[in-house]
């Protein structure tokens, strides 16, 4: 059938019916769809997809059709010419600030402002992809969007990248890998709350990058707004002129029209050089179950063009070039890539391990200087996760596989655990990185997984001499031949900032966690800055709830990473009828070490099943027992029979039920179930 049929029979019939009566008969025709603007905006009124008849790969397609139809520009129409951007019309900015300060939002307006995506189109936030990221409400990976922007000063057409970051502290790396393809930022401020721990954070990354800082106030349409407060904070802290601070409304479009003349205005243009060999730097990746990995470039040198073959020059292997594009803000393909530009290319990588974040890539049989790269990401905390069913070891090695492509910042080891199996080590940036990884394998993946207790890296020194890392506590030998003289644990430089009446809940909570006061000082007349030196461990497991719980949510709370120091820590093990758990081994500091041994054995205690013989659950360090629990036996009441008669009778049953009891205790294995495990460790 053609076009034309498919056309006419839709505009006579109604789109609606004509698809919900024939669907098959579309889809060849969806999949060709191509420009043809008549049809798509038919489709979009109709919303064919809310039928709930289509297929999997219907949706996609119509899907595809749909995205392609947002835009409204005339790009869509015709194949973007990349070359009229030279570096001069080209600016690479970001969107930097605390956590719910409106960067997704902004970012948004900008999109309608420029008509790259519809008024109104799709959910809010249209970068935040991940469902994650939706249901949670944060922006867990940094996003780009190619936007065109005719600036009425010069009368020229501009090339604007921008690049939506995350705002949590635990995502701090997503945001310092964006900077390196940017040459400046919008500094995002909420005019309520005014600037915030990851304010200060992220402003330093970009200060650190020599990137041009633009201040932006959001959110000044707010009945608790107070722009001159958070303009005076600004010129305190950073030294920022009030004057070149922008005020704007994401939600309600307030001041918008100022934003991008001054991107255009202050922040420089890309400093490549066209006429050089091609460099490009990897910022990112994922897998495509039918392109394979995709991957996010920006060109800092030269051009790329479709059908070339590039090099890696970490891992020397070469790869055909068999698309190249910009995010507009889906994939658009436009066969070149200049310098400064920020895109995408497809090249046949297969294997998850051949995209290397940060990598240079560069065209065959051509020397070049790599380019800088980004730091390696500093783990903060490592946990064990194992398949909830064994059997499913090789569907979750898969999965995490696919999913390190898109999140290169966590690292992965093979591991086995006497209690849980086959499994794997992961380090992770902070807690909230962990659970985002979670909840992406069970919802992209369909994996369900246990997680044991996270830990820090801890440096350990024995009687011998020899020093060795640990990163799981039951790698740490209890044996008395390895004794241990000296140990250090990782600290961090936490920033806190707080309305002035919660100074002293605080200052009690860091103290009862072994914190070391730095830092105290007036931000304003109302707010407080306060600067502890923490263990990393007193920090990851639950610092962050304690502090919000006790500042009704109005602290905020950042850190970095410091030294490591010395300190007195102990290897906690946890036994049942004498035998050691090592899934439930952890290493905490010897003051804390018999409470923690207590609560253990207590919630273990409530979760396990009663058996036929009794269970003795204890803490201990080395061979000391430092906490017990015991778990009393199943028992027959053996006197049933009795009906009075010989006490020495009832005595001898009693002796013989007791003697049963204690041999079935020799040769019985206390099984701990998988649930036991889940809601142990969800509670540790």
């Amino acid at each position: 059938m053609g076009t034309g049929e498919v056309l006419r029979r839709c505009f006579k019939r109604g789109v609606s019916e004509y698809w919900r009566n024939s669907p098959s008969q579309h889809v060849p025709f969806f999949q060709a769809l191509g420009s043809s603007r008549v049809l798509q905006t038919s489709l979009l009124d109709h919303k064919l997809a809310s039928h709930g008849n289509l297929s999997g790969s219907q949706c996609r397609t119509f899907s595809s059709a749909e995205s392609a139809g947002s835009a409204g520009p005339a790009e869509r129409d015709q194949v973007i010419d990349l070359a009229l951007y030279p570096p001069s019309l080209i600016r690479n900015f970001s969107i930097i600030a605390h956590v719910d300060h409106g960067k997704s939002t902004l970012a948004d307006r900008l999109l309608e402002l420029t008509s790259t995506i519809r008024k109104g189109h799709g959910q809010p936030q249209y970068l935040d992809k991940l469902q994650v990221e939706r249901e949670r409400g944060i922006t867990v990976k940094a996003q780009t969007a190619t936007m065109f922007y005719n600036y009425s000063n010069d009368r020229k057409k501009y090339l604007l990248n921008l690049i939506d970051t995350p705002g949590h502290v635990d995502f701090s790396y997503e945001v310092s890998r964006s900077l390196a393809a940017c040459q400046g930022v919008l500094l995002l401020v909420d005019a309520s709350q005014g600037v915030q721990a990851q304010t200060v954070a992220n402003f330093y990354l970009a200060f650190e990058a020599d990137l041009t800082i633009i201040p932006v106030i959001n959110k000044v349409d707010q009945p608790t707004a107070d722009p001159d407060r958070v303009k005076e904070q600004l010129k305190s802290i950073f030294d920022i002129n009030p004057d070149e601070v922008i005020l704007t409304s994401a939600k309600t479009g307030q001041g918008l029209e100022q934003v991008l003349p001054v991107v255009i205005e202050r922040i420089p243009c890309p400093k490549g050089n066209p006429e050089s060999p091609l460099r490009m730097l990897l910022l990112d990746s994922y897998y495509d179950e039918y392109k394979g990995v995709v991957c996010h470039v920006a060109v800092v040198d030269g051009t790329l063009k479709k059908g070339v073959k590039i090099a890696s020059a970490a891992t020397g292997q070469s790869y055909e070039v068999n698309d190249v594009g910009i995010l507009h803000p889906e994939l658009t393909p436009t066969s070149h890539l200049f310098t400064g530009q920020v895109g995408y290319v497809i090249a046949g990588m297969r294997s998850t391990k051949e995209a290397r974040i940060g990598d240079t890539l560069h065209l065959t049989r051509t020397q070049v200087e790599p380019l800088p790269g980004f730091k390696p990401a500093k783990h903060m905390v490592f946990a064990g996760v194992y398949p909830a069913d064994g059997s499913d070891f090789d569907a979750l090695n898969h999965a995490i596989e696919r999913l390190t492509c898109n999140d290169a910042s966590v690292s992965v080891s093979k591991e086995t655990s006497g209690a849980l199996g086959m499994g794997f080590r992961c380090g992770f940036l902070g807690l909230l990185h962990m659970d985002v990884f979670h909840q992406r394998l069970e919802q992209e993946y369909g994996a369900q997984v246990i997680s044991t207790t996270p830990t820090v890296p801890y440096v350990f020194e024995y009687a011998d001499g020899s020093k060795v890392t640990v990163q799981n506590p039951a790698a740490l030998s209890s044996s008395p031949g390895k004794r241990v003289v000296r140990c250090w644990e990782p600290t961090v430089l936490a920033t806190i900032i707080t309305p002035s009446e919660y100074v002293g809940s605080l200052m009690t909570l860091c103290s009862e966690r072994r914190g070391e006061q730095i830092e105290h000082s007036f931000i304003d007349g109302q707010r407080v800055m306060l600067k502890y030196k923490l263990p990393l461990r007193e920090v990851v497991i639950d610092f962050y709830n304690e502090l919000k719980s006790i500042t009704s949510g109005y602290a905020s709370f950042d850190y970095e990473e410091s030294e490591m120091q010395a300190s007195d820590l102990v290897k906690l093990d946890l036994l049942l009828n004498g035998e050691p758990v090592d899934a439930l081994a952890s290493i905490v500091h010897r003051s804390k070490a018999e409470r923690v041994g207590r609560e253990l054995c207590e919630k273990l205690k409530k979760i396990l099943d009663r058996q036929l013989f009794e269970i003795a659950v204890q803490a201990a360090i080395g061979s000391k027992v430092v906490a017990r629990e015991t778990l009393s036996a199943l028992r027959k009441n053996v006197l049933a029979k009795c009906y009075g008669g010989d006490v020495s009778r009832k005595r001898k049953l009693l002796e013989k039920q007791k003697e049963g009891k204690r041999r079935m205790k020799r040769v019985g294995s206390v099984d701990i179930p998988q649930e036991a495990f889940h809601s142990l460790l969800r509670n540790s």
